[in-house]
């Protein structure tokens, strides 16, 4: 009888299990969303030629997914950082405020000599980034308050941070929109010639490898997994579980800031209202769907690079809101909550 039964949790789900949950879920929550799409006004012939066609398989798309990747790559890194040592991290906007407000300083301050700009941009970009992200530490080590409710507080506050200097000091006096002067060139990304894809390709690039191999080659990877797991179990293990803990929080908030950077330094070439605008969800979307795994960190912001190509498409010419494009997502990442709910848990009945 069902009313008898419960559930168990499986203490290793298959490598089979856990691929078909995966994969049933992410293919549930596709149909679903195509549905969603045709009914908001989208043909159903259309959605191939737009988020397959158009966004990987032509020359211009696949340098627009590919530049809207990179700043999703770098907040993919860092929500999935935090996670591995059970951090909440729901301040990633904020912290990629701080970076995007850290390099605009350099740029229309044009400090220090002019092959310096980037790199010193880069620099203080990670170290507003993670110094904003400090704060929260502190607050949880310190006094126990929850992180989920500290980084998110904080996140408000440095975008009205961001209101205040566009509406006040670093307002462009020539523009009618609360945006900075353009940036030098400088204080730019050098374009690739391929669209508008910049060398901010080979920064993510390389950042990613070094996450990589850091969480995956490293002693310093161990001791993540292991505090994320049983903090407590580590603790009594002599592992080194607040350096650990610091280490990597500081990390994940110093790639949401360099995300920052190479928005304003490659594609918006100055700060604007828009910059941070919906990364905290993708982030946590990347993250999760990557099991907080570099690797398929860097596919799974690809594949959200192309939702982002597409959708702009949709929105352009079949009139679907900002809105129904977050559903798509959300709607995905439900999904395939669900569905691994049955490679975690059994259902057992007395016999």
């Amino acid at each position: 009888m069902l009313d008898a039964a419960f559930l168990v949790r499986r203490q290793q789900p298959g490598l089979l299990l856990s691929a078909l949950s995966y994969t049933g879920g992410l293919a549930f929550g596709l149909a679903v969303s195509a549905m969603l799409l045709v009914q908001a006004g989208v043909p159903a012939s259309a959605l191939v030629d737009e988020f397959l066609v158009a966004a990987f398989l032509t020359s211009d798309g696949l340098s627009q997914t590919v530049t809207a990747a990179l700043p999703l790559i770098l907040v993919g890194l860092a929500s999935a950082v935090a996670t591995r040592v059970r951090f909440w991290n729901i301040g990633v906007e904020g912290q990629l405020w701080l970076g995007a407000v850290a390099a605009t300083w350099v740029a229309l301050h044009e400090i220090g000599p002019e092959s310096m700009r980037l790199p010193l941009a880069f620099v203080l970009a990670a170290l507003a980034g993670s110094g904003w992200i400090a704060i929260s530490l502190v607050l949880k080590q310190r006094w126990g308050v929850n992180e989920v409710i500290s980084s998110l507080l904080l996140g408000s506050v440095a975008f009205l941070l961001v209101q205040h200097l566009l509406f006040g000091i670093w307002r462009d006096p020539a523009n009618s929109f609360p945006v900075t002067a353009a940036f030098p060139p400088a204080s730019r990304f050098s374009a690739l010639g391929w669209g508008q894809l910049h060398a901010g390709l080979f920064v993510a690039a390389l950042i990613a490898l070094a996450v990589w191999f850091l969480l995956e080659r490293t002693r310093a990877g161990f001791y993540a997994d292991a505090v994320g797991l049983n903090r407590q179990a580590a603790l009594a293990t002599g592992l080194p579980v607040r350096r650990t803990l610091a280490g990597l929080v500081l990390l994940s908030g110093a790639l949401s800031g360099l995300a920052g950077m190479v928005i304003v330094s490659g594609t918006e070439h100055r700060l604007n209202q828009a910059v941070g605008n919906g990364y905290l969800f993708s982030a946590i979307v990347i993250a999760y769907l990557a099991r907080a795994k570099p690797f398929w960190v860097v596919v799974v912001a690809l594949a959200l690079g192309a939702v982002f190509t597409a959708g702009n498409v949709l929105k352009v010419f079949y009139g679907v809101s900002e809105g129904m494009i977050v559903l798509v997502q959300g709607t995905v990442l439900i999904s395939i909550l669900m569905a691994q709910f049955f490679s975690t848990y059994s259902l057992n009945r007395p016999s």
